[in-house]
């Protein structure tokens, strides 16, 4: 008895129709000739060829992955590896894949061609590129001659900006804080630079407040107060021209100093430290006088026992354009001649050193 072979299923159903292809065949082998059983197996044979004889086959397309893709066609949609056909793509990923690029490299790549013609003239004439740079450079550095030499540099003026928040809140204090340099001068009152000779003068001994040492003291002050520069014209600008000024005379370069010169038979064992009262006026001595050794105190002060080193100071208008420049001539001369000073000079008991 031959057995009529059943219909190969789609392989759209792979898992569930494999088994179903095997059995029968296994059937046909392990099927008795005879017997009891085997009209059961030949029932149950006829039934299920019957189903699937029954079921309306499937179209079996290349697209659908079940036959192999004729030559030639595009390849549109991707074929999954259980045969099943993929979804189309949504419009929205055939916009994305349509749209044009940007370009950024409109900078870059012009760019990139000049450096790389510039790296091929350089090497191809180095030593046109070596040369050409130090003789433009000595050639041009040449013009530093002509400038200025005596000019001072005005720092304000060419490394300020005009009209900085700064300028305008030194204006506000200077309207509120006023100085005159011709009357009543007041360093503490100033705003702007203030032009100034400095001298410092250091005893050899333990102590200057002996006569003697501030003798020597007060010939240096003398010294420095007779020089005198020449202006446009060969006039002579002096000292007391220049100087700034406190009720009509020029401020002491050192109130201890002064007071002294004042009255030689001072007590200098009973000058109190930093205030010293000098005739019911008070006077600051803390930024003259150094290298101070005190005694017993004297209400808010102290008893000025030792004293090492005396500062003079010798400030100069400012305020108007005019004495500026009378006082920086003055200066000038000043830093000049100082040197002269120090070898005419002769001292015994001190050591004098300006700036």
């Amino acid at each position: 008895m031959s057995l009529r072979p059943c219909k190969v299923a789609p392989e759209a159903w792979p898992e569930a129709e494999a088994p179903a292809e095997r059995e029968p065949r296994s059937e046909a082998r392990r099927e008795p000739t005879s017997g009891p059983g085997s009209e059961l197996l030949r029932a149950s044979k006829h039934e299920s060829e019957q189903f699937f004889s029954g079921r309306q086959e499937p179209e079996m397309t290349w697209a659908s992955g079940q036959l192999p893709e004729p030559a030639g066609a595009p390849h549109s949609h991707p074929v999954s590896v259980r045969g099943d056909s993929s979804l189309p793509a949504s419009p929205s990923e055939n916009q994305v894949s349509e749209r044009p690029r940007c370009h950024t490299d409109c900078l870059e790549a012009p760019l990139s061609c000049l450096f790389r013609r510039l790296g091929c003239e350089v090497g191809a004439h180095p030593w046109i590129f070596l040369l050409v740079p130090m003789v433009l450079t000595a050639t041009l550095g040449t013009g530093l001659i002509y400038l200025p030499k005596d000019v001072e540099e005005n720092l304000e003026e060419q490394y300020t900006p005009i009209g900085s928040p700064a300028k305008a809140k030194r204006r506000f204090v200077q309207e509120r804080f006023t100085a005159n340099d011709s009357y009543r001068f007041s360093i503490s009152r100033k705003s702007t630079e203030v032009n100034f000779a400095c001298i410092r003068a250091v005893s050899n001994t333990t102590s200057l407040l002996e006569p003697a040492i501030l003798s020597e003291v007060s010939k240096v002050d003398d010294v420095i107060q007779d020089l005198y520069a020449m202006g446009e014209n060969g006039t002579q600008i002096h000292y007391n021209q220049v100087c700034a000024k406190h009720q009509g005379l020029c401020v002491s370069s050192n109130p201890l100093l002064y007071a002294w010169q004042m009255n030689r038979h001072l007590d200098l064992r009973n000058v109190t430290f930093p205030i010293y009262n000098h005739t019911g006026q008070p006077i600051y001595l803390a930024g003259t006088i150094g290298g101070t050794f005190l005694g017993e105190r004297m209400g808010m002060n102290q008893l000025l026992l030792e004293a090492k080193a005396m500062r003079l100071l010798y400030y100069l208008k400012t305020e108007d354009e005019e004495d500026n420049e009378h006082s920086k001539k003055w200066l000038t001369h000043f830093l000049n001649q100082f040197s002269n000073i120090e070898k005419s000079l002769v001292w015994k008991r001190i050591q004098v050193s300006g700036g």
